[in-house]
């Protein structure tokens, strides 16, 4: 990104998009303000949307487990309802999810990418699909103290940390190059989620081989634990490299996520809220998703930056626009073209969609940065039943 003299005034800026992601995965009912039966699930897409968010970032939760889905028929479900509840709303579905098979003969295909590369087969289409470039360690609990997790399932308990802590996500060029030519093929765009610069740099590659031709929309991820920390000279020397023609989005986790909107803010960039990332307000009390939302919306107003429409948010962001070449998209994305005789990016292989190479240290899903271990699942929610009465 390019700064002149004016690029801080908030009349120069883009309208502001607010991401709502208030569904919460990796908590389970009774940690936060989970939703759980269907009409919740869509009446707070709902309620995002009248405070002020355009851009949905969905997950499912099965309502018979309280667990976060990993049923196809349900994600179809899901977005259908929201496509007639929110028609405006632009719905990212998050690409941590893997769905299970459900048929004896599906099993042995359980730890294939095939699994992965069903979100390009989501009918509703949603209009973007979350895509990591590289496989990381996501630590997420590396940054959280005591206090953020007080009153959830990590509270108090070692081993649930633990299994968090142990998270990477696995997405190596097997995936992406695949992946990226099945949302290509279906016209869903990825929305890229680099973790670091150097992921960064592995879509600049893709574009300049004609992997991916369309607009760059990306979120800078700060979680810590082989993502961004909360370093705002990381996050600047970041956002200094990224194309002036791209949409970048800040993410990050608990209380330093309030810190780092009101610097997206003012720098004229696009933020996320809601509980899949930050359950407090600044004085350490709950917040909601909607609160959250709420707060960013005042945030601009006391900056003096417009909030975005679902029209504006859509303009921005490009939704469903592609391009038809290498040429143009470098260009619009404000990338310097390809030389002729020189280095044109990433080296192509043929790709089938399949996991090939065995991964060590991954947990119960090929991908699953947003899922809670399964045996921790099930005991924090044998809990929340007895402590309703409900076992």
């Amino acid at each position: 990104m390019y700064y002149t003299d004016d690029s801080i005034l908030p009349e120069n800026q883009a309208p502001l998009i607010i991401t709502a992601a208030p569904y919460g995965p990796q908590w389970l009912p009774g940690d936060a303000d989970i939703p759980l039966t269907w009409d919740e699930q869509v009446q707070v897409a709902v309620d995002c949307y009248n405070a002020g968010a355009t851009m949905l970032h969905v997950h499912v939760r099965d309502p018979a487990t309280g667990q976060g889905s990993i049923n196809f028929d349900q994600y179809n479900y899901m977005l259908d309802r929201l496509r007639t509840a929110v028609p405006k709303m632009i719905l990212q579905v998050g690409g941590s999810i893997s769905f299970a098979p459900h048929t004896a003969d599906a099993k042995a295909k359980w730890l294939n990418y095939d699994t992965r590369h069903m979100l390009a087969e989501l009918e509703p289409k949603p209009d973007f699909v979350t895509v990591a470039t590289g496989t990381t360690q996501w630590d997420v609990v590396s940054m959280f103290t005591p206090d953020d997790i007080k009153g959830t399932h990590l509270d108090n308990n070692p081993a649930v940390q633990a299994a968090w802590a142990g998270m990477f996500v696995d997405a190596g060029p097997a995936f992406y190059l695949e992946h990226l030519k099945r949302l290509s093929a279906n016209k869903i765009q990825p929305y890229f989620v680099p973790a670091h610069i150097h992921q960064l740099e592995i879509i600049e590659r893709l574009i300049r081989a004609g992997v991916y031709k369309g607009p760059l929309n990306l979120a800078m991820a700060g979680y810590g634990g082989g993502t961004l920390g909360r370093n705002p000279f990381h996050w600047m020397d970041f956002l200094r490299q990224v194309p002036q023609g791209a949409v970048t989005t800040f993410w990050s986790s608990m209380r330093g996520l309030i810190s780092l909107s009101a610097m997206a803010i003012v720098l004229g960039q696009h933020v996320r809220v809601g509980n899949e990332d930050n359950l407090w307000g600044p004085d350490k009390k709950r917040r909601s998703s909607i609160q959250q939302i709420e707060g960013a919306v005042r945030l601009c107003e006391e900056f003096g930056r417009k909030v975005a429409n679902a029209d504006e948010a859509r303009e921005i962001l490009k939704v469903g626009v592609w391009y038809d070449s290498i040429e143009e998209t470098l260009a619009k994305i404000g990338l310097p073209p390809n030389r002729r005789d020189g280095e044109q990016g990433f080296l192509l292989w043929e790709t089938d969609g399949r996991k090939t190479v065995a991964k060590v240290a991954g947990d119960s899903h090929p991908m699953a940065y947003c899922m809670v271990p399964p045996q921790a699942a099930k005991l924090a929610l044998e809990a929340h039943k007895a402590a309703k009465g409900l076992a």
